[in-house]
């Protein structure tokens, strides 16, 4: 069954140009010019129940905007949507009921609050009865982990303590659907993976829907089987994690530190970026060539080396190979 379709979606922003000059900006009064920015682009998308996807690109993308008109917030200026069997257009209140959505940089939860008053709150938006809510309450602090601090106000709370509450915040109501925006930024490595542990798990439980975006490359390869690329409005590449993997999630850079000044040998799938020869060095690392493993050990082979930091490459390289492709297949 179909989750989410779309079909020649559209969305055109009528913005005022701004004059520069007194004279200029009396005479705009009079007579404002007005400029059009396409922010989606003829947009078609299928997404079937149950699947993670990712939606990536580059910020003024025009991701936000897309997520907005989903969810019924922003009206599409032409083309069709479906979210769940409904038009996010003519049935928002309806289809609210059966979303969630989670804001890395926004709070649905009520800072002076601890959670627990938070989801009796939205129990009660949600139309949830009181034995419904306990139950609910009770099944997600179990498989979040929250029973130690769901009575604790929320601006005492950890970031990742706050992300795990959020995510069981937007679950309480059962959605079929979750969006999640940057679910995981600021939050430490631990607790990223734990994070994404537990929105696999949910979806494995409960065949719930998630839409993803992203700029933490390690969020797509852990999560989702498929990636959306949108770019100045317009999908530039729709294809499943592997193909990206192969194409471009398989580099890892190793920050590498010696005691002392150290050079770094020449071998397969391993290209020096900065530091060469220096007692800091930057590599990076093609996995599908040369297992990361296998450049642990012949660093450590080195001799001298006191720190090292293995990381993705930025969500914005990323995106740019994969544009400088697209242009060139083009």
């Amino acid at each position: 069954m179909t989750a989410i379709e779309t079909n020649n979606l559209n969305k055109t922003f009528r913005t005022r140009v701004k004059s520069e000059g007194l004279r200029a900006s009396f005479r705009a009064l009079v007579r404002p010019e007005w400029t059009e920015v396409r922010a989606v682009r003829d947009v078609n998308m299928r997404i079937e129940k149950g699947e993670i996807v990712a939606f990536i690109g580059p910020n003024g993308a025009g991701k936000s905007t897309f997520i907005k008109m989903l969810c019924g917030i922003l009206h599409p200026t032409s083309g069709d949507i479906s979210v769940l069997g409904m038009s996010p257009v003519r049935e928002r209140r309806k289809l609210a009921m059966s979303i969630g959505t989670v804001f890395g940089q926004k709070s649905q939860l009520w800072l002076h609050l601890p959670a627990l008053d938070s989801f009796t709150l939205l129990a009660a938006i949600y139309e949830i009865s009181d034995a419904e809510r306990k139950r609910r309450v009770d099944e997600l602090s179990e498989i979040f982990g929250l029973s130690e601090f769901l009575k604790t106000p929320v601006r005492k709370l950890s970031l990742g303590q706050r992300i795990r509450c959020e995510v069981a915040a937007s679950l309480l109501h059962n959605p079929e659907l979750l969006f999640l925006d940057e679910p995981t930024i600021g939050l430490d490595v631990v607790v990223k993976q734990s994070i994404r542990e537990l929105i696999l798990r949910y979806n494995s439980e409960r065949g719930v829907t998630v839409f993803l975006t992203s700029h933490d490359p390690a969020d797509i390869e852990h999560l989702c089987r498929r990636a959306v690329v949108i770019d100045h409005g317009r999908v530039v590449l729709d294809s499943s994690v592997e193909e990206l993997r192969g194409g471009y999630l398989g580099t890892k850079m190793v920050e590498v530190s010696f005691s002392i000044p150290q050079s770094i040998p020449e071998f397969p799938g391993v290209e020096i970026i900065t530091g060469e020869g220096g007692m800091k060095s930057t590599i990076a690392v093609d996995t599908d060539v040369c297992p990361i493993g296998d450049v642990m050990e012949r660093l450590s082979g080195l001799g001298n080396v006191i720190d090292v930091t293995i990381s993705n490459p930025p969500m914005e390289d990323i995106i740019a190979a994969i544009f400088r492709d697209q242009e060139g297949a083009s």
